[in-house]
């Protein structure tokens, strides 16, 4: 299904959320579960892959108000708030949690540890201490990752063959999350094999991205690399107008950044991880264990390149590149 489909169906999201069983729906056993999600309420992509997620659910013979009920809460990329509604959902101790990223994981896994878990977006469980192993993740945590940190390398090496003259690059991470010293320590690791120097820029607030990109683009031939975090979703925006205004060719970690303008991005479809971890929560909400469903990983890394975006910076695109690339926006 098309990004635009799931668009069309956000509407049927906002009664989705808020239903509630009746005394009678409630001695058919209606289950309850929690979405902790690190974007905001109104962010289209976030409304994209809970579209996923709702489609998933029905799919496999869930209802709200018939046999469900689902609880919502979006961080908006706020950690304060990201650990308030972890202790919330601890309170309301639903049947299964469905948690956006490391930056929900982490303070739900400090709150409960009966509570079952199904993450989505999470770069490397096992180093942040979420499961035991991808295969037996041995606890009430289980889920989906997006990418392994090598794929940080591969985010240098396909910007340095995108704009060859690149010296420096700035990496947008969000340090307080686990994912964020994993994916800069592949990066580096490439950038040192390819001469180039590197500049860590922190997402934690608009000010800090604007005043560390501006100085950053006052110097000539440097790129950027946006890594996965929900704070630099949230503030996509604001990342995609400063790397036009200092003309920095940007490669980031999902192809919804290149739908909005973005220069290219290499990653899984997190849609589609949305719509899977339906799949896990159906089988958690039917008796079977977290710590039974391995982790599961992506199966396809796509490569999205905006010819628009190329032009405005005034990049020509390898036409090698441009023939393994999964989608070209003209």
């Amino acid at each position: 299904m098309r990004r635009r489909e799931f668009i069309a169906g956000v509407g049927g999201l906002a009664a989705f959320s808020v239903a509630r069983p009746s005394h009678a729906q409630a001695q058919r056993n209606v289950k309850r579960i929690g979405v902790l999600m690190g974007l905001a309420a109104d962010d289209p992509e976030g409304q994209a892959r809970l579209a996923a997620f709702s489609q998933g659910l029905q799919q496999a013979g869930w209802s709200v108000g018939q046999n469900l009920q689902i609880d919502y809460r979006w961080a908006g990329g706020n950690a304060e708030t990201m650990r308030k509604y972890a202790a919330e959902f601890a309170e309301l101790a639903p049947d299964a949690i469905l948690a956006h990223s490391s930056a929900a994981v982490a303070p739900l896994m400090r709150e409960t540890k009966t509570i079952p878990i199904v993450f989505v977006l999470v770069a490397d469980p096992v180093g942040a201490g979420f499961v035991e192993s991808l295969a037996r993740p041995g606890g009430n945590i289980t889920g989906f990752t997006n990418f392994e940190y090598t794929i940080g390398g591969k985010w240098l090496e396909l910007l340095k063959e995108i704009s060859p003259r690149l010296e420096r690059v700035a990496v947008l991470r969000e340090s307080a999350i686990s994912a964020g010293a994993g994916q800069f320590g592949a990066i580096s690791a490439a950038a040192h094999r390819l001469g180039m120097e590197l500049r860590p820029v922190d997402v934690r607030d608009p000010g800090e991205i604007e005043r560390d990109l501006t100085a950053f683009g006052k110097n000539p031939n440097g790129g950027l690399i946006v890594t996965g975090s929900p704070a630099a979703t949230v503030h996509r925006e604001l990342i995609g107008t400063l790397a036009l205004r200092y003309r920095l060719p940007t490669m980031y970690n999902s192809r919804f950044y290149v739908v909005g303008g973005g220069l290219a991005a290499y990653g899984p479809d997190f849609v589609d991880l949305f719509r899977r971890a339906a799949g896990y929560i159906d089988r958690v909400l039917r008796g079977e264990k977290p710590a039974d469903l391995p982790v599961q990983v992506p199966v396809k890394y796509d490569l999205a390149i905006n010819l628009k975006t190329a032009k405005a910076l005034g990049i020509e695109i390898p036409t090698t590149m441009l023939v393994r690339a999964s989608e070209v926006i003209d």
